[in-house]
């Protein structure tokens, strides 16, 4: 079964499927083997990990595509990708959905900031018209008519930090009558709004959870709350890649000022567990198997 048709199946079910956000294929992997079904590329990730940048649309479609397509090829699970604003108009947004479809994406984000964009979460957002967001759904939804009808399109909606509620729930509808399958409700403000806008959205609704420590607009929620009210997808994009930066300055700190970390072995895997995450053995193996020159080492 292709991935699109498990992730379509799985957002059907409006049980609060969980995404975490994959920076890079390494965190990719470690999502998917610790049992998540499915996860979210961060645009917010990518442009932190291979730029140190914030996201305000450093990385070119180039760069998200190529680091999308690592990340892709790295899991098994369906992989939904950044679009951020369909790198320019409708015409664009064509391009760039056949290129995700082609890369093997399952789904894919799309907002309706203006270029420029940047995070949700972050201040200074404005939006493009609501007349030229749904077209330049209308124009993705025709592409993945042709090329992978299971294809996600998850329109995004940042209306409620410029507009107010009322307009992203009426944004949310045009987006979905232009062929949305998913409608992302950015920043939602409390729980009573995530509970209206399903009840209002003629689509699946997903949240995204900017993490309880991180400072994120959204009220952080159990999953079981969020599936309870009828909340397709949570969307964690962020998360592991925080915790992979306080994972790395407890570390720096540890060895800081010519120290060796001894003994510390809560600060870092060990070299079995890492060669398991990236597949090492495998490889051995078909060295074993093809290399005529092969030496056993030991390693």
């Amino acid at each position: 079964m292709k991935r699109s048709t498990k992730l379509r199946a799985m957002l059907n079910e409006r049980s609060a499927l969980v995404c975490p956000g994959a920076h890079d294929a390494l965190s990719a992997k470690m999502i998917e083997n610790y049992g998540f079904k499915a996860l979210q590329v961060s645009g917010f990730g990518l442009s932190a990990s291979y730029l140190g940048l914030p996201d305000m649309a450093f990385l070119s479609f180039a760069d998200v595509l190529h680091f999308s397509k690592n990340v892709i090829d790295a899991v098994h699970i369906p992989v939904i990708v950044d679009a951020d604003t369909g790198f320019g108009n409708a015409i664009s947004a064509m391009y760039v959905t056949e290129q995700f479809i082609g890369a093997g994406a399952a789904g894919m984000n799309i907002e309706d900031q203006a270029f420029p964009k940047r995070c949700g979460h972050m201040e200074g957002k404005q939006l493009v018209s609501k007349e030229e967001m749904a077209l330049k759904v209308k124009a993705c939804r025709d592409v993945r008519d042709r090329l992978d009808p299971d294809f996600i399109i998850n329109a995004r909606t940042d209306a409620i930090a410029v507009e107010g509620f009322e307009s992203a729930v009426d944004r949310a509808n045009a987006y979905a009558e232009a062929g949305a399958d998913l409608i992302f409700l950015e920043a939602p403000r409390s729980e009573e709004q995530i509970r209206e806008a399903v009840a209002r959205i003629k689509a699946p609704v997903s949240i995204n959870i900017f993490d309880a420590v991180a400072g994120g607009k959204t009220p952080v929620m159990s999953i079981e709350k969020l599936r309870e009210l009828g909340v397709a997808r949570v969307s964690i994009p962020v998360g592991p890649l925080f915790a992979a930066v306080k994972g790395l300055m407890a570390y720096l700190e540890a060895i800081r000022d010519d120290n060796v970390a001894v003994g510390r072995n809560d600060l870092v895997c060990s070299f079995g567990e890492f060669r398991d995450l990236v597949g090492y053995d495998d490889f051995r193996q078909l060295e074993k198997k093809y290399l005529p020159s092969f030496i056993e080492n030991n390693m």
